[in-house]
């Protein structure tokens, strides 16, 4: 079988072909990959359309399939939802994130899976300690770490230099969503009285708002928020300044190896159980996966080829394989211990040969039973953990699979609405009542708009 694709590439060099090689061996297969600079990405799938000059197989994220979901409707791509059935380790994908990925309920697309939800909270253990508080497990805890890291000393130092919570200007990826995930708040959009609403109509949303509000008037927090990028945002963690972040958990291995060079004697924990008001914990969900990999039939003219193709990425679900295109090779980019693959020291080998192969796998550790990563360090060890653990707790977007052509024309412009809002009303700068003007400013220029799209789709 040859089968011809085009992949985003997220470093700075084309890959080394040696692993390419090893998948073509192991699978009879003859592949040729047209790698494509992730800013030029979007431009070259418009260019691909035009022309049609598609390959057998193209990567797609969740926004270029919304672009192109009527391309999908008019029949340019084959619908393999019938044949999944039919392949052994095809078969295994989630079903609850192939039913994020599909178009009006038809599949049309494999899926790279990712972690639903890598949410939690990093601490400095050693100032819990220091002034005797364990891990916060609710929102009650989480706000009395943050006020006693700023003013109980919880370094010792004798001076007013801590803060309790560093955030930075991203209200997804930042600490807003998942403290408002923590309070109740739906994901995007939720249901009430059987309509379909947007997150910020909800009255949990006004409270998480609340929290970082006082947080940031009482000072447990840095002021500038609004305007901190992520790299200083994580570096008041790393340098001793601030005890608390909210965000992906598997930041604190990068985080803990810069801050040692500065204070060998810090210790971070990791935690994601925070009860909401009502004694319950959920927390956000992502998609569950990163690129979906879908089919044109400009390319593919033959149920016959499709099959040959969907055989190729079934044996990509194979163990074998998916560590493969993960991993690299066993004894040269990683080992194996205690059933988990231990990177080996030399990343940037893993980075020219291995990690761009990653956007060809399918599935996730629990489909394709590859390994799951090890680390020495405990605390990012832990964090995998609490990340399989978030998946008891998750909250989902009720609108990934709906239609609304609003949303794709004027989601982001109308988004931005809120967002200033939502800083601004953090910020002191409006009040709730200024905070609601905005909302119906969002409705008036097209959100009421979305809101009858989406519904009318469900």
């Amino acid at each position: 079988t040859k089968i011809t694709m085009m992949t985003k590439l997220h470093t700075a060099e084309v890959p080394d072909d040696k692993i390419l090689k090893l998948v073509e061996e192991k699978t009879d297969t003859e592949i040729e990959i047209e790698w494509v600079p992730d800013n030029n990405y979007t431009d070259k799938l418009s260019t691909a359309f035009a022309t049609g000059t598609f390959p057998k197989v193209v990567t797609m994220g969740i926004d270029e399939v919304d672009q192109y979901k009527e391309a999908i409707r008019d029949g340019q791509f084959w619908e393999i939802g019938p044949y999944l059935s039919d392949f052994e380790n095809l078969s295994k994908l989630k079903e609850d994130v192939l039913q994020n990925t599909m178009v009006d309920g038809k599949l049309y697309s494999l899926y790279t899976g990712r972690p639903l939800s890598r949410q939690g909270l990093i601490y400095r253990k050693d100032w819990a300690d220091n002034l005797g508080l364990s891990a916060p497990t609710n929102l009650d805890e989480f706000y009395e770490m943050a006020r006693a890291f700023t003013e109980d000393d919880p370094d010792g130092n004798g001076k007013d230099d801590t803060i309790g919570l560093t955030d930075r200007s991203d209200l997804i990826y930042g600490a807003f969503k998942t403290i408002a995930s923590w309070h109740g708040a739906p994901n995007n959009w939720g249901e009430k009285d059987g309509e379909l609403l947007p997150e910020f109509v909800f009255p949990e949303y006004l409270d998480a708002m609340n929290m970082m509000k006082d947080m940031r008037d009482n000072g447990y927090m840095n002021q500038d928020f609004p305007v901190t990028s992520k790299e200083d945002q994580q570096a008041l963690l790393i340098n001793g300044t601030a005890g608390i972040y909210v965000g992906a958990m598997v930041d604190v291995l990068r985080m803990y190896q810069e801050a040692i060079q500065l204070n060998p004697d810090l210790e971070f924990d990791v935690q994601n159980y925070i009860e909401g008001p009502n004694g319950e914990f959920t927390v956000w969900a992502n998609p569950g996966y990163n690129n979906e990999i879908l089919f044109p039939k400009s390319a593919i003219e033959t149920e016959e080829e499709l099959l040959d193709i969907l055989a190729f990425f079934d044996k990509m679900m194979t163990p074998e394989l998916a560590n493969l295109v993960q991993w690299g090779v066993e004894g040269e980019h990683y080992t194996i211990e205690d059933g988990y693959a231990v990177i080996s020291e030399s990343t940037d080998s893993i980075q020219r040969e291995v990690l761009p192969y990653n956007m060809i796998g399918i599935g996730e550790p629990e489909t394709n039973r590859r390994y799951e990563s090890y680390h020495d360090y405990d605390v990012r060890q832990k964090a995998e953990e609490l990340i399989k653990d978030n998946e008891n707790y998750l909250v989902h977007d009720p609108t990934l699979t709906l239609e609304s052509d609003t949303y794709l024309r004027d989601g982001q412009r109308l988004q931005e609405i809120i967002n200033d809002a939502t800083y601004n009303y953090i910020l002191g700068e409006i009040d709730e009542d200024g905070f609601y003007k905005e909302v119906e400013k969002w409705k008036e220029q097209g959100g009421e708009k979305m809101i009858e799209e989406y519904n009318a789709s469900r």
